[in-house]
């Protein structure tokens, strides 16, 4: 069974960081950010992600290792923003995506959110499916410039207020 669990100290840093090189080496293709990007700064930066005021870690962790990570971050005029979303090939199509973005709309919607928004890099399929099943839709917004200067992060929205 998978657990979801909290990293609610900077002293999980090292939790964070695996999970997060995990998701950045495995799939590449799917973040803005590259492996490169996290490997200087050291703890102290890794400790710094973990005290965004307000914010939500997650991990997914099957059988003692972690399987999938999400983060949730406060925004402005009421829209939270789910970031970060992963989750092992090993453990896909089980449902472990579904979980983590349940439990970040969960968390938002109990911190007075009225929406929640993400980017997905375009041609990210799987994530634009499991986006689009947890009541995402596309917002016509532009998103991040990517690093080929041309190509735009596609921005999701799911609101209930």
């Amino acid at each position: 069974m998978v657990e979801l669990r909290v990293l609610a100290s900077e002293d999980d840093w090292p939790v964070w960081r695996q999970a997060r090189l995990a998701a950045l080496g495995e799939a590449p293709h799917a973040f803005r950010a590259g492996l490169a990007d996290w490997h200087h700064g050291g703890e102290q930066r890794w400790r710094t992600r973990l005290t965004v005021p307000g914010a939500r870690n997650l991990v997914a962790v099957l059988d003692g290792r972690t399987v999938g990570m999400a983060a949730g971050l406060p925004g402005p005029g009421g829209t939270y923003e789910l970031r970060s979303v992963w989750v092992s090939p090993r453990v896909r199509g089980r449902g472990v995506g579904d979980l983590l973005v349940e439990a970040v709309e969960v968390w938002a919607r109990e911190a007075g959110a009225g929406s929640l928004r993400l980017a997905v890099v375009p041609g990210n399929e799987a994530a634009v499916a499991l986006y689009l099943r947890n009541g995402f839709v596309a917002s016509g917004e532009l998103g991040e410039l990517l690093g080929d200067g041309v190509s735009r992060e596609q921005v999701m929205v799911k609101r209930w207020r």
